[in-house]
């Protein structure tokens, strides 16, 4: 829909509303197949605007991808560690991260159908920053671990193993809710389960080296 201008509103105002209507753009046109699929053109239709006025804003589909990675990760690493580090005991971290998980899924599908799109099928660039961004979040939930009493049986090797399991179950998890909304229940019921499974092996492991505390 094109941008029309609202009364008393400043350039800068009236830029970031132009930003975010060309981001929201983006999502809703390649949500029946990925970012490589749809045009600058196309995008610029969509919002209204001359397609020199998406570059004052984007100077390429590639950036553009880059920026909704940023925004689709950084309230997901926020909501994650949160979670994370508000659950002392394992149990607490599954029964209290999923359901969150799920609500934050429906609240924001459009860019959790972006990631789960993108991270197979998108721009190399894109692809390498979700792959950074899951990795970022591995590694501040492996630092979690560590500093957790739990983790005393771990070598660091180990501990790196543990997290990058849990943070690929999660996102194994969220694209299940993207697909299939109407088997929530069904899916997080699943996931509870599997993530029982998980740390129970977790909790009995015991590394030849365990890590060395300060």
């Amino acid at each position: 829909m094109p941008t029309e201008p609202e009364d008393g509103e400043s350039r800068a105002e009236r830029k970031e509303r132009t930003r975010r209507a060309i981001l929201d753009a983006a999502l809703a046109l390649a949500a029946d197949s990925n970012l490589a699929a749809i045009s600058l053109r196309q995008v610029a239709k969509q919002v209204g605007v001359v397609p020199t006025a998406f570059y004052r804003h984007f100077g390429s589909l590639e950036l553009l991808g880059l920026a909704l990675v940023d925004e689709s990760f950084r309230s997901l690493r926020e909501m994650l560690l949160d979670v994370w580090r508000h659950a002392p005991e394992y149990t607490d971290f599954i029964d209290g991260s999923l359901p969150i998980v799920a609500q934050h899924v429906r609240e924001n599908r459009s860019h959790y159908a972006f990631i789960a799109r993108e991270r197979t099928a998108g721009p190399p660039r894109v692809r390498e920053a979700i792959g950074h961004e899951i990795e970022l979040i591995t590694r501040e939930l492996a630092t979690d671990i560590a500093r957790s009493g739990a983790a005393q049986q771990y070598s660091s090797t180990d501990i790196g193993l543990l997290a990058d399991l849990i943070v690929s179950f999660v996102v194994t998890m969220a694209e299940r809710l993207v697909d299939d909304p109407d088997s929530e229940a069904r899916t997080l019921a699943q996931a509870r389960t599997q993530l029982r499974m998980l740390l129970v092996g977790a909790l009995n492991w015991r590394s030849r080296e365990p890590a060395e505390r300060a």
